[in-house]
């Protein structure tokens, strides 16, 4: 049985073989709106919600006191959906443990809900997370939520983890809940004197509903 064509495949068929005629002036991409929906990127891969999420965060992108130990950490990236869109408003709840692997379940250190500036890109400031008993590799939750798309529940993992033993793509899946590479993500440390600065990039893309 012939694989189905993808609206793309189908369109482009057509216009090789004559049966579609595009003027002069007009692009492919302008011109079909039969492609409107193909999707332009994968949905961020889900991961579980664990035990430790609270509602009502404080709205605030600093989730640790600048005094607190840790190695500090920022990360940053952009909310969007399959077709690239920016997602402005997008709103982002982020907790994790703290760097001796402990969550703050009576109050909200390591936890705050940021938006989704116009450009749909979020931040953060807070520090590395430690390992606790149960977990395998450090994470930061996330849960992001923006109208007309489905809510993703995923988590954050770091490249620089020592349970990757330096090697993340053979070794990610040390820690059973990790159910793809993709949310394994580099780390960008730097020197600021003496103090060692880790740095994150983490797209996340929502499916629309």
């Amino acid at each position: 049985m012939p694989t189905p064509l993808n609206r793309r495949e189908l369109v482009e068929r057509c216009l090789s073989a004559g049966a579609l005629v595009l003027a002069p002036t007009v692009s492919l991409a302008a011109a079909m709106p039969l492609l409107a929906d193909e999707p332009a990127r994968a949905v961020t891969p889900p991961n579980v919600l664990g035990p430790f999420y609270k509602r009502k965060a404080p709205r605030t992108a600093a989730l640790a006191p600048s005094d607190v130990a840790g190695v500090p950490l920022s990360v940053e990236g952009v909310v969007c959906d399959t077709r690239g869109a920016l997602l402005e408003g997008a709103l982002l709840e982020v907790w994790h443990a703290s760097s001796a692997g402990l969550y703050d379940n009576d109050g909200y250190l390591y936890r705050g809900e940021i938006e989704a500036d116009a450009k749909g890109a979020y931040a953060f400031r807070t520090v590395l997370p430690g390992h606790y008993p149960g977990r395998v590799c450090q994470h930061v939750h996330y849960r992001v939520t923006a109208p007309g798309h489905k809510p993703l529940v995923t988590q954050l993992y770091f490249a620089t983890d020592p349970a990757f033993d330096g090697d993340p793509d053979r070794n990610f899946r040390k820690d059973p809940l990790i159910t793809s590479r993709e949310l394994v993500r580099p780390v960008a440390l730097s020197a600021d004197g003496s103090a060692v600065r880790a740095r994150v990039r983490f797209e996340v893309c929502l499916e629309r509903a």
